[in-house]
């Protein structure tokens, strides 16, 4: 997820047992021409069990892109043909990427044939179900790619015109799993926030396992609670009171490492509305965390706004 999946987000969703964790999307040739920050987004890729997610409209690009992402120890190269946004979708820049490539069927395959041939690493592609109800095109895209070599499928059960208005189909991703050889995993998305959101996306679309995307904002713990209790193993529990702190503090951390204390200040504000929301907003503290610019002061404030003791001393 854009501006969400950095390395320090990754890193504490591995930590709780996510099976796999994605990149954010880096747009393939300001990979390749080392625009300002575009690679950045790829650092953490030779941590274990991570993908580095490419989005791109020219086979050159993409294959180029996908040889540095291997060369930046990439494990997985994922290609996106699911993001909906217009600068993404619009034919500007690197081309109409993400979800726009499900109107051209002919030339998603030409980018994925590119860039299984430009790797060692497994290709996996991550789509919508289509551009629109009248253009369904998931079953014909994914059947192509798997001809071709991908090694999984993910579906997000929407179209492109969809965005996230609605909820998310988990019965129409099952025409993909038609569409597939068995041998060839099918991975369901979209709206999955729960264990039993998990369960019915499986029993709906006939997928092989889920991913999450939205649903671990403000719990990074999630995918991996998910995976254990899939996996016939005990869910590890949600850290709470001064377990979470000490955890909201060390991502905050990570982040002023990672970014810098000037933009990190403003990327963190976010993830800690989500921490917030997620523990039913203790202590009432959003305004002033989402407005602080000094670090050592969120960090105060991180510890008074999810550690009881300190929030009725406050």
């Amino acid at each position: 997820m854009a501006g969400i999946t950095d390395r320090p987000f990754r890193r504490l969703a591995m930590r709780f047992g996510a099976d796999l964790v994605v990149s954010e999307m880096v747009a393939s040739r300001e990979m390749v021409t080392a625009r300002r920050g575009t690679r950045d987004k790829a650092l953490g890729a030779d941590m274990p069990g991570t993908a580095v997610q490419i989005a791109g409209a020219e086979a050159h690009w993409m294959a180029e892109a996908a040889r540095i992402a291997e060369d930046m120890g990439a494990r997985v190269i994922d290609i996106n043909m699911g993001c909906p946004a217009k600068k993404v979708t619009a034919t500007a820049g690197d081309g109409a990427s993400g979800s726009a490539l499900m109107r051209d069927v002919p030339n998603a395959l030409r980018l994925v044939e590119a860039v299984i041939g430009a790797v060692a690493v497994p290709v996996t592609l991550k789509m919508r179900l289509g551009w629109n109800e009248e253009s369904l095109t998931a079953p014909e895209l994914a059947a192509g790619a798997a001809a071709l070599g991908v090694s999984r499928i993910t579906v997000h059960g929407r179209t492109r015109c969809q965005f996230y208005k609605g909820r998310a189909d988990w019965a129409a991703i099952r025409p993909v799993r038609d569409a597939l050889p068995k041998d060839v995993p099918l991975i369901a998305n979209g709206d999955i926030c729960s264990l039993n959101d998990a369960r019915n996306a499986l029993a709906q679309s006939g997928a092989d396992g889920v991913m999450i995307g939205r649903g671990a904002q403000g719990r990074p713990w999630l995918p991996g609670q998910i995976a254990d209790a899939l996996g016939g193993r005990v869910p590890r529990a949600a850290p709470e009171a001064d377990d979470l702190a000490a955890l909201v503090r060390e991502h905050y951390e990570q982040m002023l490492s990672f970014y810098g204390p000037g933009l990190a200040v403003r990327v963190a504000r976010k993830h800690l509305g989500w921490y917030l929301e997620a523990a039913g907003d203790p202590a009432g503290l959003r305004r002033t965390l989402m407005t602080e610019t000094d670090p050592a002061a969120v960090l105060s404030l991180i510890s008074r706004a999810f550690t009881p003791a300190r929030r009725t001393a406050a």
